[in-house]
């Protein structure tokens, strides 16, 4: 039975309402004016509000305006009573949040007929809101799912690993990993598939699977252009599926401090060393090597660059989430900038990764990011 509630301070309109809405088989209940009108609003939860505009202890654009605020009650159905007719007063009551107006006096045909219109699309709207809750728990239980099967940090005498990642608002397709290959030789990779949702974490989720299992056919996980060779030819887009991704991959050789890495499509490493500069300088070096995101074109040879590991070197690895940033005057906060970032806080003796997130939070102007956000940073002893 569907729970109305009359806002009035005129007893004869109160009767008329009630026992007319009653007859109909709904649950009526009555205040007598704005504040009392709220407090009951609040306590019952009604599905449609029918109330006067002309009212002592605020008015109904006051009761309006506070209800339409509650999130429980935000699709509570509200039909504001009025004697006023003219344009300026009905956007006035819109612009509080009502629904739908009833003029004086009133006609029970026609009141019958908005009641019931009224509470179909409080019915609508109730549906929609459980559909959207439903929605947004599977995604962060989805979330929760990518967060778990993304490694630990890594720190023994000679490789430290730390890892940030922010999950999106509308959960993308960032994954990462590391793993030691044998006694000399560590991966680490980060990748980022096309677009938002399931159908951008699943491919992400087959890859990192795909790769800890090592089940690439006549690939050789030491060499990162024949990974990258054998991932474009697994997940080819066709026309049911649109997806492609971009990657940094990366094997490291402890005993030779050799790095040998290929990308596609994917933002450089970037690598800050201060071995061998004058005190407080930065050295910084952007890895990276041409080639098309994963799944874009079959057949494409992918190369790849070596690099020897200086000692207390950093290595950085990151989404483009963390520096495609909006910023208050309209702009974008870049690449570059976040470099910036990156050699001040190597500068820093106490070095702490939350640092640079707290920091990425405070140049985002949103209340969550538009992107995954992934950060890898590997500490060379």
């Amino acid at each position: 039975m569907a729970r109305i509630l009359i806002v009035d301070d005129d007893p004869a309109i109160q009767l008329l309402l009630k026992r007319t809405l009653t007859h109909q088989g709904y649950e009526v209940s009555v205040a007598s004016n704005g504040l009392e009108g709220l407090t009951m609003a609040k306590e019952l939860n009604p599905a449609l509000v029918i109330c006067d505009w002309v009212m002592p202890r605020m008015n109904g654009i006051q009761v309006c305006s506070h209800i339409k605020a509650i999130p429980e009650l935000s699709t509570t159905f509200f039909i504001l009573l009025t004697s006023k007719g003219s344009v300026e007063d009905r956007v006035e009551g819109l612009d509080a949040g009502a629904d739908d107006f009833l003029c004086k006096p009133i006609e029970m045909f026609e009141l019958q007929a908005r009641v019931r219109s009224g509470l179909r699309l409080h019915q609508l709207s109730s549906d929609l809101q459980q559909q959207k809750q439903i929605l947004e728990t599977e995604l962060a239980e989805a979330a929760e799912y990518v967060c778990s099967i993304l490694p630990e940090p890594l720190k023994d005498s000679e490789i430290a690993i730390d890892v940030r990642f922010i999950p999106s608002s509308q959960l993308g397709g960032d994954c990462f990993d590391f793993y030691w290959l044998d006694n000399e030789h560590l991966v680490m990779y980060l990748l980022d598939v096309s677009g938002h949702g399931l159908r951008a974490a699943l491919p992400s989720v087959s890859v990192i699977n795909l790769l800890r299992s090592e089940r690439l056919i006549q690939v050789d996980y030491r060499k990162p252009s024949d990974v990258l060779r054998g991932l474009n030819e697994t997940f080819q887009m066709t026309q049911r599926n649109d997806k492609y991704f971009t990657i940094w991959y990366g094997v490291y050789n402890k005993k030779t401090r050799q790095l040998v890495y290929a990308s596609a499509g994917h933002p450089p490493a970037i690598l800050l060393s201060s071995d061998g500069f004058a005190e407080g300088e930065i050295r910084v070096e952007f890895l990276k090597t041409p080639g098309f995101p994963i799944g874009m074109f079959p057949d494409v040879d992918f190369e790849e660059n070596t690099w020897k590991i200086a000692k207390n070197a950093s290595l950085y690895l990151f989404s483009d989430g963390i520096y495609e940033l909006d910023l208050p005057n309209g702009g974008m906060w870049g690449l570059d900038e976040f470099i910036e970032e990156l050699k001040q806080y190597c500068q820093k003796g106490d070095r702490h990764l939350d640092r640079i997130i707290d920091r990425v939070k405070e140049i985002n102007i949103k209340d969550r990011f538009d992107d995954d956000l992934s950060l890898v940073e590997v500490q060379f002893n």
